[in-house]
């Protein structure tokens, strides 16, 4: 017995049991056969399928081996099917980190979670095939720049449901990815745009869901994005119950009227696109205060015109609805200004016609606003026609008019000069221009006041051009013609003698009247002028049929007819003694204007008038001065010849008279000498200061010799006593000449420093005797050209000045130095001091600051020594001759203001003085002498 399959059995039992089981295996492998075969049919059916299929496919077994893929794979890997097919992935890169396959996933039957972790969550199942997953992944290492592939992998069953391998299929997505990503970003610019506008826009779908607002519509209405996006509240932004926004009926299509309906005047449609309306609108609940809206809405439509939904545009013209209500408040304010300008205003629209024109323009040119309203006016004086043509050119042109002189009409015809000013305006929001405004100004008047200041300023300038009256008044009467526009213009004088009229000027258009006029005179009663002198009150005649025997006689006597006539008198502070007439005026007659502007010249007639009468009494009073003068020249001329002889006589007299008294005792004879001696050195000095204020005039004695030796005969005897030796003509000879001849005065380059502290040196023992500090500074200066002999009277008149009014115990300061280019010298005593009135006179000469009985002859450099007011006389006239300065500036004593008030010479003495102060505390006055440079620039000057 054999075993079959391990196991023995009766030979019979085995037997049928074997055939059964050929049998069975016969069928078996029968099934089994057709079984392959029907695998092998599928087998081929799938490859043809998979092969059939442009869709990337591959097919993998149990194993995880990759049985079948098609060209499509082999075209996406870039690999043959050879090298594929019976590999699990060995023709991959050895270098990528590819993982398994998702079709590996679904023959491991992993867990869903596995496989979501894989592809990071990618992955999910599939709705379509039961038990499948796909996912979207991008293959950085397919192609150049990898690939989105749409991945899908299912099992494959047996008849038992068993799985027996898995199909995956790859689908190359990248441009459906791209253009998602496309997609994507162009959303996410058109968010950025929504967002970033900073017009608040919302829009909604055609199911009016909103889908996008953004940020600005967020501040407007304080509403977040999120709060309305995904919903149907639009409204709650601007309303407080719900209706329709202009969005809501764009996508619903309504027609204009039910549009209307909501919006009433304010919607229009939009002039930019089709379809879109706009509207404006107060909203009180939009922010704090309320908003003024203007708000747009435009459908949007897809690529076949559907609409899909409706964009919103929300503008806050709060700010341009304030300024239109602003500009509307300023047109009322500007109107009522134009209503009360002082100058008359009219505003045209561009074809001329006046649409507005305020009270000042009828008050000046007579029109009203209701006559001329949608009319021109007829205010162009003839001839200037095309000069108004040519303005509104030049205004069209350059849109305004800063300043043009015109001349204009008024409504009863009178011709006023004008300045007017014109500008081309805009309506409000709009850009071409909708009329023209002019403003006028009445010049007229003030033309005439130019004119009149014009004729003023000609006529004061030519008065000192025409010294003869006539001549002046001649001049004045042609600018009256010409300023008021006349015929003729006359100056009627009373002669007050005579009592009669005459006309010393006058201007005529006809020249033979001119002439004429000036040789007739009238009685008072003859002229109308004789009228407006005696009352002193000007006259207008405008009618010369008054009084018409008065102008027919007049007009007779003439030759010349008198239409009408203007009158003013000439007035002077007591009485009217002429009349200046203007006559016969070529347009209109004479009115108030005409008569203020005549008496203004009027008053320049009588000036001239009066300053000619004053003239010649001037000139009389003059040539009776001058002939004063020359007495008085001729009378200190003489006092200074006369003093001169007996003056050397009585010097030389003391001087015998000392020698032969010198046997006797002093205290017998020399005070009397003494005081004879001091006297008549004060009468020496009176001599030169008389010599030097006449410029050492040669006297006419020095000429006449023989007059000459027989006035000094007795100045001959004292000459021979004496002297001895000497021929006497000649001692004779050289005493006239020292008396008699004029010195030679020559101007020398002297340094002021060293002249003055030389000259101090000199006097200082004449005022020895006198309790004075003097103190000086006496820098180095420039050279000064002057005299020396001038100088040292200019220094020592000083110095004894200040010596002289300074009490004993004060001081005086003498000071050179610098100023400028030049050399000054002040001399500053601490004295007395000089009252105001007396500082004004104090050069006049013969003048003294002092009482003349209040002096005392004392001895030079005494206190209040007393002066003969002739010493500064002649620094003046050195200073005027040598072209130096001098000046003073002095305070007088506070206690001694009053001429009967006495100083008492010493401060000490004086109650008022302090121990310890003086006069030098609050009284000073100082000379100052300023002498140009002997020099400038290393050039001598000459003077």
């Amino acid at each position: 017995m054999e075993s079959i399959g391990g196991r023995s059995m009766p030979e019979n039992a085995s037997y049928v049991k074997m055939e059964q089981r050929i049998k069975d295996l016969e069928e078996e492998i029968a099934r089994l056969k057709r079984k392959q075969k029907a695998l092998i049919e599928g087998g081929e059916l799938l490859s043809k399928i998979i092969q059939g299929s442009p869709i990337p496919t591959f097919v993998i077994d149990t194993h995880h081996v990759i049985t079948h893929c098609n060209q499509a794979y082999e075209k996406l890997r870039g690999v043959d099917a050879s090298k594929i097919i019976g590999t699990h992935g060995d023709w991959l890169d050895h270098d990528t980190d590819e993982q398994p396959f998702m079709a590996d996933y679904i023959v491991d039957q992993a867990p869903e979670e596995e496989m979501s972790w894989y592809y990071r969550g990618k992955c999910r199942k599939s709705k379509r095939v039961e038990n499948a997953y796909e996912a979207e992944v991008f293959f950085p290492e397919i192609g150049t720049e990898g690939r989105w592939l749409f991945i899908t992998a299912a099992p494959l069953l047996d008849a038992d449901g068993r799985v027996i391998g898995a199909i995956e299929t790859l689908q190359d997505i990248s441009e459906r990815k791209i253009a998602e990503s496309a997609l994507r970003e162009e959303e996410k610019r058109l968010h950025q745009i929504i967002q970033g506008n900073p017009i608040p826009i919302f829009v909604i779908d055609n199911n009016h869901i909103v889908t996008h607002c953004n940020r600005a519509l967020e501040n407007l209405t304080g509403i977040q994005a999120h709060e309305i996006i995904g919903t149907r509240g639009q409204w709650v932004s601007f309303y407080d119950s719900e209706r329709p926004v202009m969005a809501d009926l764009i996508v619903d299509a309504a027609h204009p009227p039910e549009m209307a309906r909501y919006y009433e005047k304010s919607l229009k449609r939009s002039a930019v696109i089709d379809g879109a309306y706009e509207a404006e609108g107060y909203f009180a609940d939009v922010a704090d205060h309320g908003r003024w809206l203007y708000f747009t809405a435009a459908p949007l439509v897809d690529d076949e015109g559907k609409v899909i939904g409706a964009i919103e545009t929300i503008q806050d013209v709060t700010e341009r609805k304030t300024a239109e209500e602003a500009v509307r408040k300023s047109e009322r304010r500007f109107r009522a200004m134009l209503d009360f300008a002082p100058y008359p205003v009219v505003v045209f629209s561009l074809d001329g016609l006046v649409s507005y024109l305020n009270p000042a323009f009828t008050e000046t040119f007579g029109w009203t606003l209701k006559e001329l309203e949608g009319k021109s006016i007829p205010y162009v004086p003839p001839g200037l026609e095309h000069e108004t043509r040519e303005h509104i050119r030049m205004l069209l042109e350059k849109k305004v008019i800063l300043r043009s002189e015109s001349k204009r009409l008024t409504k009863d015809g009178r011709v006023l000069d004008v300045i007017l000013r014109a500008v081309i305006f805009s309506e409000p929001g709009e850009n071409r221009p909708s009329g023209e405004m002019v403003i006028l100004r009445d010049v007229t008047k003030e033309k005439r006041i130019a004119r009149q200041n014009e004729a003023m300023l000609r006529i004061s300038m030519a008065l000192p051009r025409y010294p003869d009256l006539e001549d002046v008044l001649d001049f004045i009467n042609s600018e009256v013609k010409e300023l008021l526009r006349t015929e003729g213009s006359i100056v009627v004088l009373l002669d007050e003698l005579k009592e009669e009229l005459f006309i010393l000027g006058a201007a005529y258009d006809d020249t033979s009247t001119e002439q004429r006029i000036k040789e007739i005179r009238f009685s008072m009663d003859q002229l109308i002028a004789g009228r407006v002198i005696r009352s002193g009150e000007p006259m207008i005649v405008s009618d010369t049929t008054v009084d018409r025997k008065v102008h027919e006689e007049r007009d007779r006597r003439l030759g010349y007819k008198t239409r009408n006539l203007l009158l003013v008198p000439l007035m002077s502070s007591e009485r009217s003694f002429g009349a200046l007439c203007a006559i016969n005026k070529k347009e209109g007659d004479f009115d108030q204007t005409d008569v203020e502007l005549l008496g203004t010249i009027a008053g320049t007639v009588a000036l001239s008038v009066e300053n000619a009468r004053f003239s010649e009494e001037l000139k009389n009073a003059y040539r009776e001065v001058s002939s004063l003068n020359r007495a008085k020249d001729k009378a200190i001329n003489h006092l200074s010849h006369e003093l001169k002889t007996p003056v050397s006589i009585l010097s030389g007299s003391l001087t015998i008279l000392a020698k032969k008294l010198q046997s006797l005792p002093d205290t017998s004879w020399k005070p009397t000498l003494d005081r004879l001696q001091r006297n008549l050195d004060r009468i020496v000095d009176i001599q030169y200061e008389a010599a030097d204020i006449m410029e050492n005039r040669p006297y006419r004695a020095h000429t006449v010799l023989t007059m000459l030796l027989a006035q000094c005969a007795d100045e001959l005897e004292t000459l021979i006593v004496e002297q001895g030796g000497e021929s006497l003509a000649d001692r004779v000879r050289k005493r006239i000449d020292e008396i008699f001849l004029p010195k030679e005065v020559v101007a020398r380059e002297l340094l002021l420093h060293e002249q003055v502290k030389e000259k101090l040196k000199e006097l200082e023992p004449r005022f020895s005797h006198r309790e004075v500090e003097i103190v000086t500074n006496l820098e180095p200066v420039p050279a000064v050209l002057i005299p020396t002999d001038v100088l040292h009277k200019v220094i020592e008149g000083l110095v004894r000045n200040a010596v002289e009014n300074t009490p004993d115990e004060g001081k005086v300061e003498i000071v050179v130095r610098k100023k400028g280019v030049g050399a000054e010298l002040l001399v500053q005593d601490y004295g007395t001091g000089i009252a105001e009135e007396a500082q004004r006179r104090i050069f006049e000469g013969l003048f003294t600051t002092r009482d003349t009985l209040a002096y005392s002859s004392k001895r030079p450099f005494d206190f209040m020594a007393g002066g003969k007011g002739a010493d500064l006389l002649r620094m003046k006239i050195f200073s005027e001759r040598y072209h130096f300065r001098i000046s003073v500036t002095s305070s007088r004593c506070r206690y001694i203001a009053r001429e009967e008030n006495v100083c008492p010479g010493r401060i000490s003495a004086c109650p008022h003085c302090s121990k310890g102060e003086g006069c030098h505390r609050t009284v000073a006055t100082t000379f100052s002498v300023y002498f140009p440079p002997a020099r400038l620039g290393g050039q001598p000057l000459t003077y």
